[in-house]
């Protein structure tokens, strides 16, 4: 049987069924929605087990300090804390929204239907979850298989072969511990003959391109587990907020493994020790990537030239 999906209005029990309300407005579009007072419990929205809410709109109206506390008990219940939330208030209160109340995202009242219905659904989506065959989705990352493609908040993310294969199966093993063992036999078969280090190299690639959109952590000895996303980790605020988790990608999802108490130390041993590794999958990609930075590393600057040519001069 088919899980009935819901959408759940909290407010003052009074004005929740008001005409223009969020709860008749989503009705008249033909949500199903159920209504929960502030004081209210929160187990009271489930009418049977198999209700599942699909998004949360907190009416605040003209008190948004009662919105903060409101979610705080809604995600007391085990059933609502994964579930997205807009908080809904007056234009004269939007100033009060605090950033840290844990909101997805805020509507303004009175509401424009198409907006209201737009705005959920656009949370429900950050909040999903899902693999087909053609499409894996994990947080911000969306892999899409048939295309070859992977973004991050809607923005493209240039991987090569080995990098996507190697993302697509921590994706499909999400929650399980992967052996650097299982990697190498899964993503580069079982005729490869390279080390694990090479394992390593490319996770790093990946958490460098993905930051912390990827929450990848290595356990030592045992190999890697991809684990619940960071909420607000590269949502669909599109090219900036990816593009800071690209730019600050290494040192968040370090600063990440300390807070969780994990050991990485196993696959951040110096620079130097890449060297011999990187080429070892035979990756057309990854040795093109890597000559290109080479070469660029090589590559003599105008300064370097001015600076020898004074040297030479007073040598003779």
């Amino acid at each position: 049987m088919a899980r009935r999906s819901f959408i759940a209005i909290v407010g003052h029990g009074p004005d929740l069924e008001r005409d223009e309300g969020a709860a008749s407005v989503l009705r008249s579009l033909g949500a199903d929605v159920r209504t929960l007072d502030l004081w209210d419990d929160p187990p009271r929205l489930f009418h049977d087990d198999e209700s599942k809410a699909r998004a949360i709109v907190v009416e605040a109206l003209d008190r948004p300090d009662l919105a903060a506390a409101a979610l705080r008990a809604l995600r007391r219940e085990p059933r609502l804390e994964e579930v997205g939330a807009l908080v809904a208030v007056s234009v004269a209160q939007i100033a009060r929204i605090e950033p840290s109340s844990g909101f997805d995202d805020f509507l303004l009242v009175p509401y424009v239907p198409a907006e209201l219905y737009a705005r959920v659904r656009l949370v429900e989506w950050r909040r999903s979850e899902f693999a087909t065959e053609e499409r894996v989705k994990v947080g911000a990352i969306v892999i899409d298989r048939a295309a070859h493609d992977v973004s991050v908040g809607g923005m493209h993310v240039p991987l090569t072969a080995k990098e996507f294969a190697l993302l697509s199966y921590v994706c499909e093993r999400r929650g399980k511990v992967v052996s650097r063992t299982e990697l190498l036999r899964r993503v580069w078969g079982s005729q490869y003959e390279g080390g694990a280090r090479t394992v390593d190299i490319h996770v790093r690639r990946l958490r460098a391109k993905l930051g912390a959109a990827l929450p990848l952590v290595t356990l030592r000895g045992a190999g890697y587990r991809l684990e619940s996303p960071i909420p607000g980790s590269g949502g669909p605020e599109g090219g900036d907020a990816s593009r800071a988790i690209q730019r600050g990608g290494a040192g968040a999802e370090a600063h990440q493994g300390d807070e969780r108490g994990e050991l990485r130390d196993e696959d951040e041993d110096e620079d130097g020790d890449d060297e011999g590794d990187e080429d070892e999958d035979g990756d057309g990609d990854d040795e093109a990537e890597d000559t290109a930075q080479a070469k660029g590393r090589a590559a003599p600057s105008a300064h370097d030239d001015t600076t020898s040519g004074r040297e030479r001069r007073i040598t003779r």
